[in-house]
């Protein structure tokens, strides 16, 4: 009898903690989500215990960054949440895909989740990002929500670090037991430092949020909402850093586009095809 309780006691947990249906494109799964359900699904992993998992707010660079390095396909592939951050996937997901879905963008994420878990009080820690922009987020979030606390704040210098400087790294966020670790270091390099060091911190979840803090610490801004709507915040973007974004927005965009397009001709072409 305690053994059939104990099962149906751990049966029942494992159906509380949230999963995220998804839906694939160009081999990397993403998430038919939005916000709140984004959020409710990080919380239950953290409520039950679970570790190393991790989060990609995905655009159209990063798909195309994963077209070219499969080393970095496999990271996308086998990450828990890949959020759909960027209209294009939105659009596809409604149209192609057929599904429910809306943008997740680690800008409105962060806060979100971090008023949505006051109650939980937990533990933060922010990596990344230039001198001082984390501690002004960090700042800024703790006023907005009193019941979050700041486990730590580390901003890496912008180079590669030696071996020594990982392992006390790594020793620094682990001592400072934290729920979440904020990663803020850009695409690809926050997500190939959560996937090198995933097993070697004790921390539920890790979520790359790319300019997130920077936005949050009021250092940048986002394009109006009448242009994110529109799909055109990579536009305002390109406007105000031209020469660090341009490559990124004009040719990866186009690669993205070139690769939707015949992907559009293949699918017609299979026999039986309706599309």
């Amino acid at each position: 009898m305690e053994s059939n309780a104990s099962e149906a006691a751990v049966c029942t947990a494992e159906a509380k903690r949230l999963e995220v249906p998804h839906f694939r494109l160009f081999g990397v799964p993403i998430a038919t989500t939005n916000i709140p359900s984004a959020v409710g699904a990080v919380r239950s992993w953290i409520e039950h215990g679970d570790r190393g998992r991790t989060v990609t707010f995905t655009t159209v660079h990063m798909l195309v960054e994963g077209m070219k390095n499969p080393g970095f396909l496999k990271i996308l592939q086998k990450t828990d949440l890949n959020l759909p951050d960027g209209m294009p996937l939105v659009w596809y997901g409604r149209r192609r895909a057929g599904v429910e879905i809306e943008r997740v963008c680690g800008p409105e994420f962060l806060p979100a989740f971090c008023a949505a878990t006051a109650d939980m009080n937990l533990r933060h820690f922010f990596y990344g990002g230039a001198e001082g922009v984390a501690a002004r987020a960090a700042a800024t979030l703790k006023r907005a929500n009193p019941g979050m606390e700041i486990a730590g704040i580390l901003s890496p210098p912008f180079r590669a670090l030696a071996q020594e400087e990982k392992d006390e790294m790594v020793r620094a966020i682990n001592a400072a037991k934290p729920d979440v670790v904020w990663v803020c270091l850009g695409c690809p390099k926050q997500e190939d430092w959560i996937d090198e060091f995933r097993d070697r911190l004790n921390v539920p979840v890790l979520l790359a949020v790319g300019l997130a803090l920077d936005i949050v610490a009021g250092d940048k801004s986002r394009a109006p909402a009448a242009l994110r709507a529109l799909g055109l915040e990579w536009l305002y973007r390109l406007c105000q850093e031209p020469r660090r974004l341009w490559r990124r927005y004009l040719v990866y965009n186009s690669i993205f586009l070139y690769h939707l397009v015949a992907e559009r001709f293949e699918a017609a072409a299979r026999p039986g095809s309706k599309a």
